[in-house]
């Protein structure tokens, strides 16, 4: 077997775009993309520059310009996997303290799009309103600072300031992470950082500066062994860094970029002005059922989601709950049937090919819980309705964070939050109100007494009975 390789000369590719963030999602996504549109001759000047703003992003730019930048990307179809070179990008900018490597690329007056994927926690969120927080110790560092930034967003305001200065337009700001959103989480982190030290250029940026929003979807999983002799299999045993994936993807963006774009419509990416509408069925749907079939599986020491989803209690959650209390209040979307997406999701996390894992999906839950499962609880309980299995839900991931596994094997600590959220777990196992007494994860669900009272039912079963005879409890 043979990976395909670019069918463009990347030595006439030009950039007209950095992108900061080269994890698996990036290079799967955005970077597959644009490989096929070059591929067909089109969009030769909106090539990727790499970048990175964290320490770990330097192991990724050594492991790519040891191999010119080409990312393998591979297929997990059942039918078959197929492997591909992808050639989009062209140069890993230096990762550096200060990012003046950064800060000196996104000046040039052939970038026109500086893009994003940092994570849905790297956008400074303060969880309890909901807003950009100011006093997030590496924004007032940058606000101290402003030369000589320490994030991505630093770095973007101070080219946008060289850019000002220069006369040169201002590029548009494209995030690509799973937000709600996403294009006014990055407005407000950018203008809201560039407040605090320059307001004058605040406003410039406010006013010249476009942040489209945008839905992305692939399941990518991280990389290890099994995906490094997979590449080995395809006569690439030397990538460190290869990324697979799931057949599917999806891309929904606003169409507004006073810079230009590249022609994106080619290569299947679809712009529309109902993004917010693709985006709530996606983060419900798709991210909300991850959630739900998440720990449950970790409970039962189940390692990959396939295998969850070949379980008839944890598909028979995740059935009920989707249907009985997300669906419901998922508004309609342009030219899609969401019954007919449930049924897409389904499959998608069925596929043993991609050999996801259950405990990659049980990652991080104090960011992704408030996006992605409090939502519809709070909708099902504005409408009068109880959630009952949403409740579940939570009582599922405290349990999960409790450290172990209904068998008792330890759970290695898997949130960034862990040394908070394991002993207030423990703790909950006799005094559920003390789980749900964080205000930035629950807010004032803590005090509605039904969703309360649901909550406590499912950690006292949980704790008494175990996952599998809660679940068959639930599932009546």
């Amino acid at each position: 077997m043979n990976a395909q390789l670019p069918r463009y000369d990347r030595s006439k590719l030009t950039p007209g775009i950095v992108h900061i963030g080269l994890g698996n999602f990036h290079r799967a996504h955005m970077a597959v993309y644009l490989d096929d549109l070059f591929n067909r001759g089109l969009g030769h000047d909106w090539a990727i520059l790499g970048a990175g703003v964290r320490a770990p992003d330097a192991r990724m730019r050594d492991a790519l310009l040891a191999q010119d930048c080409l990312s393998t990307v591979i297929e997990l179809d059942p039918a078959g996997r197929t492997c591909r070179r992808v050639g989009a990008m062209i140069d890993f900018l230096p990762v550096e303290a200060g990012n003046a490597s950064l800060i000196a690329a996104m000046t040039r007056p052939e970038i026109r799009i500086v893009s994003l994927t940092v994570t849905e926690g790297g956008y400074f969120i303060n969880a309890a309103t909901g807003q950009f927080d100011p006093d997030a110790p590496e924004i007032a560092a940058d606000a101290a600072n402003p030369a000589a930034p320490g994030t991505a967003f630093g770095a973007i305001i101070a080219a946008l300031k060289a850019r000002r200065a220069a006369g040169t337009p201002a590029f548009t700001v494209m995030s690509c992470d799973n937000l709600p959103g996403n294009g006014q989480v990055a407005r407000a982190a950018v203008v809201g950082l560039a407040r605090l030290s320059d307001p004058a250029l605040a406003d410039w940026i406010d006013a010249h500066v476009a942040f489209p929003n945008g839905m992305v979807d692939r399941i990518t999983p991280a990389t290890g062994p099994r995906e490094r002799a997979m590449a080995a299999q395809f006569g690439l045993a030397d990538d460190p860094v290869p990324v697979t994936c799931e057949p599917f993807r999806q891309w929904v963006i606003e169409d507004h970029f006073p810079a230009g774009r590249p022609p994106l419509e080619q290569v299947g990416v679809t712009f529309s002005d109902h993004v917010h509408a693709y985006e709530m069925m996606k983060i419900r749907i798709l991210n909300g059922g991850h959630a739900i079939i998440a720990y449950p599986g970790g409970l039962m020491d189940i390692e990959y989601v396939h295998e969850a989803m070949a379980h008839p209690l944890i598909t028979g959650f995740l059935d009920k709950v989707e249907r009985d209390e997300v669906i419901p209040y998922v508004p309609p979307v342009p030219d899609t049937a969401i019954p007919a997406y449930y049924d897409l999701i389904r499959a998608r996390f069925s596929n043993p090919e991609v050999a996801d894992t259950e405990r990659r999906l049980c990652l991080d839950g104090s960011n992704r819980q408030p996006k992605f499962i409090i939502p519809s609880i709070r909708d099902a309980r504005a409408a009068g309705k109880p959630a009952r299995g949403l409740a579940l839900v939570s009582a599922l991931w405290c349990r999960y964070c409790a450290g172990t596994s209904d068998s008792g094997t330890e759970i290695a600590p898997n949130d960034p939050n862990w040394d908070q959220l394991n002993p207030l777990a423990r703790r909950a196992q006799t005094d559920p109100q003390a789980w749900l007494d964080q205000p930035t994860i629950y807010g004032d669900l803590a005090r509605d007494a039904g969703f309360a009272a649901d909550f406590a039912h499912w950690v006292a079963s949980l704790r008494d009975h175990g996952t599998a005879a809660t679940l068959r409890a639930y599932l009546g």
